[in-house]
């Protein structure tokens, strides 16, 4: 069975590969290594082999895990699960990006709950790209109104924009839902020059996701195994 450092050389070789196949540089892209439900020994483990961007969809788990590594001072802390607006507080206390953005109200808490001193939140608005009842993300149509406002607040950065497509075996069906986010992206980028980052691709479809312009692939599964 191979070890996580070799899962995650993989993972290395499955970007490189599908970068090259897309004419782009591998350095273009980021990779966030989803570590929900992982122990923080496993997070070390792929630190020391050489990962620096980590992913956690489950807030107290990890708040818990970034106290508990807080010598390794040069992660990377994603936030990429869902978020009620009376649990920002320690997304903005905490983590360096939050990725599922999709309401005002939840960007003005985490702006003015972002302690002094800390360099403003990364902050990725989440499209349903979609349009899954079931998904969170705000729709194509609100996007630009949502764009103005966060970019407005001095606390947050923001960066670019996530989505999660609806789930598919067909790489053209992956294809198509990635190219209407580099889209997106590319309006936006008229008005919004500072963007910078597609946050998209998992385990099953991230080489569709590299081949459509995405710049951080979050990759869970494959560096780290089936979640119990």
């Amino acid at each position: 069975m191979a070890t996580l450092a070799e899962r995650l050389v993989e993972a290395h070789n499955r970007i490189n590969n599908a970068a090259a196949i897309a004419n782009r540089s591998p350095e273009e892209i980021t990779l966030l290594a989803v570590s929900k439900t992982k122990p923080a020994s496993m997070i070390v483990e792929a630190y020391d082999a050489g990962c620096r961007h980590f992913g956690e969809n489950y807030l107290q788990e990890g708040v818990e895990k970034i106290a508990e590594l807080s010598q390794l001072d040069d992660i990377v802390w994603h936030f990429i699960g869902p978020l009620q607006s009376n649990k920002t507080r320690p997304v903005a206390e905490h983590f360096d990006w939050m990725h599922t953005l999709d309401r005002s109200k939840i960007a003005q808490r985490l702006n003015d709950q972002r302690p002094t001193g800390k360099p403003p939140l990364n902050v990725c608005l989440q499209v349903n790209i979609s349009n899954e009842a079931s998904k969170s993300g705000v729709s194509v149509a609100k996007l630009p109104q949502l764009a103005v406002a966060v970019a407005a607040m001095p606390n947050l950065r923001l960066r670019g924009l996530m989505a999660i497509p609806a789930a598919s075996n067909d790489p053209a069906q992956q294809r198509l839902a990635f190219a209407q986010m580099k889209q997106l992206l590319q309006q936006l980028q008229q008005t919004h020059p500072q963007l910078d980052t597609l946050s998209m691709g998992m385990s099953t479809d991230m080489d569709a996701a590299i081949l459509e312009g995405s710049t951080m692939v979050r990759i869970g599964t494959a560096i780290f195994g089936t979640r119990n």
